[in-house]
């Protein structure tokens, strides 16, 4: 915890070269993408646009990639490193930064968060007619049930959006359902390309247009608003009705990810550009950083761009990241962003390992193929010999005179846990138990595996080691069981859900709150089969996935609900409703356990809590924020106006006493105290509700105070009436450092709860309670 505020900054580029106009360079040195964030105020009347400024005084329009005028103002350009840094030392240049790579966060959930069919949100939004959630991804597969326009009406007269046409991707392939896609491409091919570290676009396999060739994001588009789809199933598991979230809300979807190759800054930046022009109301952003590091606001653009989304009054969802269960793994972490983890809902698909001495190890399996039906064989473990390549299973790596007529034991790790099975059927492997390591613990992912495969958690695949170890002729079978229904304990905390604290600003939780991630059935293409791979022929319209990115589109969804039944909301308030009436209990009313360890856990791993739409849709008491709340929390993190400006396009001046970031009107309250104090220290938080229920109503607070932390509230009674919808109350907490008992996490956790006087609202903020060392 000691290194918690030590924030990654990347380098900006500010050395001072005398030239302003573009600089010609040999074709021996190293050009880059870099954006360039301008103030476009400084635009010289003789230039009729910004373009035209642009490509005069800054790069040749040949060099220009994409020019930003909406979340953003500036451009991205492929320039040499020289080039860049003299742009840097313009007047009119904010802020320079290098195109960064990003990576994608890889049905019966919307009942599992509260829907139900002809009553309650889904009945009062109209299942959410008539609201536009954009879907940043792969693209779609446009053809699925799931983006049937059938019984809807007209576009909505707002949409000024386009279909954009291109391979296999024609005008009609756009309805009511999907009214918009548009694919941007500039900044990957730049970046890319023969000699590149990232292979360039492919498209033998790729498609350079709106069509998805990966699969990912017809499965996201489908989870937030898919139509209903009857007789829907992957292989017969998951079998029933597939539906989104909103599954009256119409989608517009912009490919800024490429199969195999990621997703890039400057076209993200462009596709939050382009979706704000057209009119969308939520955008799905389901990408993150796949380096582990998190950016400073004024240096990630997809903060920057969903700064400029939220600013106009759009909800903005983002997935957590997948390298759960590490502490302070979670990405997407400006305030305006909500940023949600993933859990389980209460479907699996469990199969056994059967082993030659009768025990049972259980796991999960989506095979749909031949099954073994009980007949063992010789079980081998590759990586008995210390042989890492193969203890993982790796391609070429397995010895077909070891592993023909087997069952293989691989590791999870590495490589994509399907091709370690494809590793083992080249090599004549009859089946593979698919064991996870100490760092993945108990939590399981199904996969739709070439060969039969069975998942096994850290102790279960610890047990059918020392077994095969100990036997002298071990021998197992594997016994798939389908679709159960019904599982308890749900939710859990995904293992692979990225974990707090945040690791920019400490002051506001990260996670925001989870839903459904794991084993997450929707549409999905027919470039690809099932599991992704290139070898995999199969067809199939619907797949079961797991991953962070599952989670994101159900929170999307959501918005989508929440803004058709309360239009006026703002992001801000919606994403309050969601986390003051999450859920921190499972199904058998105990407090959430962690799938990794299979003890309770906390906020730093749940938010707020599981979302629960059943109670989201009246939630009595909500935070608000306004762009000044935002803009006044970036002064208090110590941006100067300059780069409070990169990330709202407007001056700012930042007022001459230092506000407090933890006094952003946040759903939650984090307490961050010197490890160097010596007895009580205290702080006190501000925080506004405002009243979206009953006109006369009155509220109490109930506090549970983290363990050592005594916590005082003033006032302890909020009253409302026609004429007072707003009102403010104090928090003091109070921390003794000879009493405070922090868990692994570095930190201790509580509660604040306003209800009123039925119950019939329960407004709760989790309380964290952390030391740090002084920087």
């Amino acid at each position: 915890m000691a290194t918690l505020l030590s924030s990654f900054v990347p380098l900006l580029v500010l050395v001072s070269i005398s030239s302003n106009f573009p600089i010609s360079f040999s074709t021996e040195e190293t050009v880059k993408t870099y954006i360039f964030r301008v103030d476009s105020q400084s635009k010289p009347s003789i230039f009729p646009t910004h373009y035209h400024w642009y490509t005069s005084e800054f790069a040749e329009p040949t060099r220009i990639l994409h020019t930003y005028d909406t979340v953003f103002h500036g451009f991205s350009a492929s320039l040499t490193e020289a080039h860049a840094a003299s742009l840097s030392n313009h007047p009119s240049v904010l802020a320079v930064f290098e195109d960064r790579r990003r990576e994608l966060h890889t049905t019966r959930s919307p009942q599992f968060l509260g829907l139900r069919n002809h009553y309650g949100l889904w009945s009062d939004s109209d299942y959410g007619s008539d609201v536009i959630i954009g879907v940043f991804d792969t693209g779609v597969w446009p053809e699925r049930r799931s983006f049937s326009d059938t019984n809807l009406g007209p576009v909505p007269a707002r949409w000024k959006g386009v279909c954009q046409t291109g391979v296999r991707f024609v005008a009609n392939n756009c309805n009511r359902k999907l009214i918009g896609a548009r694919f941007f491409s500039k900044g990957h091919e730049a970046a890319t390309g023969p000699g590149g570290p990232i292979a360039g676009i492919n498209q033998t396999v790729e498609f350079m247009s709106p069509r998805d060739a990966d699969g990912h994001g017809t499965h996201t588009a489908s989870t937030a608003a898919g139509r209903h789809a009857f007789r829907a199933s992957m292989g017969g598991y998951a079998a029933g009705i597939a539906k989104g979230v909103a599954p009256k809300a119409r989608l517009a979807v912009y490919k800024v990810c490429w199969k195999n190759s990621g997703c890039f800054d400057s076209d993200i930046l462009a596709a939050f550009d382009s979706a704000v022009n057209d009119g969308v109301d939520v955008i799905s952003v389901s990408i993150g950083g796949g380096d582990g590091i998190s950016s400073p606001y004024y240096l990630d653009p997809i903060a920057i761009g969903a700064y400029g989304a939220v600013s106009r009054g759009i909800f903005v969802s983002s997935s957590a990241g997948n390298d759960g269960p590490n502490i302070m793994s979670v990405t997407n972490l400006a305030p305006w962003l909500v940023t949600v983890g993933a859990g389980t809902i209460d479907r699996n698909f469990p199969a056994d390992v059967v082993l030659g001495d009768g025990r049972r190890l259980n796991g999960v399996s989506l095979y749909s193929g031949v099954q073994l039906k009980g007949k063992m064989y010789p079980v081998v473990y590759p990586g008995k010999s210390g042989d890492l390549s193969a203890s993982l299973c790796m391609e070429n790596s397995l010895d077909p005179i070891v592993v023909k007529g087997k069952i293989v034991i691989c590791d999870r790790g590495s490589n994509p846990r399907v091709a370690k099975g494809m590793a083992v059927k080249e090599a004549g492997g009859v089946g593979m138990i698919l064991a996870n390591g100490a760092s993945n613990g108990e939590g399981l992912v199904g996969d739709a595996h070439l060969l039969l495969a069975c998942a096994l958690g850290s102790d279960e695949g610890d047990a059918v080691k020392k077994y095969v170890s100990s036997s002298s002729n071990p021998t197992a079978t594997i016994d798939v069981k389908g679709t159960i229904i019904g599982i308890k304990p749900a939710p859990v905390v995904a293992s692979f859900s990225a974990r707090g604290p945040n690791g920019l600003n400490p002051e506001i939780l990260k996670p925001d709150l989870i839903a459904p991630g794991v084993n997450i059935l929707a549409a999905w293409t027919d470039a690809v089969g099932p599991t992704g791979l290139d070898s995999d022929p199969r067809k199939t319209e619907f797949n079961i996935l797991s991953g962070t990115s599952m989670a994101c589109p159900h929170v999307s969804g959501a918005a989508a609900l929440l803004k058709s039944a309360h239009s006026d909301w703002s992001p801000a308030a919606i994403r309050s409703a969601m986390m003051t009436t999450a859920s921190i209990t499972d199904n058998t009313n105990r407090p959430m356990i962690d799938e990794a360890t299979g003890k309770p856990t906390s906020p730093y791993d749940f938010g707020a809590g599981h979302l629960n739409l059943g109670r989201a849709m009246d939630p009595g008491l909500i935070y608000d924020i306004t762009n000044n709340d935002y803009e006044s929390f970036l002064c208090a993190i110590g941006y100067n106006p300059k780069l409070v400006q990169v990330v709202t396009r407007s001056p700012v001046v930042c007022p001459m006493k230092k506000p407090l970031p933890e006094n952003l009107n946040y759903p939650s309250i984090a307490a961050l105290f010197p490890t160097t104090s010596r007895g009580p220290s205290s702080k006190t938080f501000t925080r506004t509700v405002t009243n979206v229920g009953q006109a006369n109503s009155v509220y109490v607070a109930k506090i549970d105070s983290p363990r050592g932390v005594t916590v005082m509230v003033k006032p302890m009674k909020l009253v409302f009436t026609p004429a007072v919808k707003k009102i403010s109350y104090f928090v003091t907490i109070t921390a003794d450092s000879k009493h405070l008992v922090l868990d692994d996490a570095g930190a201790v956790f509580g509660s604040l709860t306003w209800t009123d006087g039925n119950n019939k609202h329960v407004v709760r903020s989790p309380i964290v309670v952390t030391q740090l060392d002084p920087l």
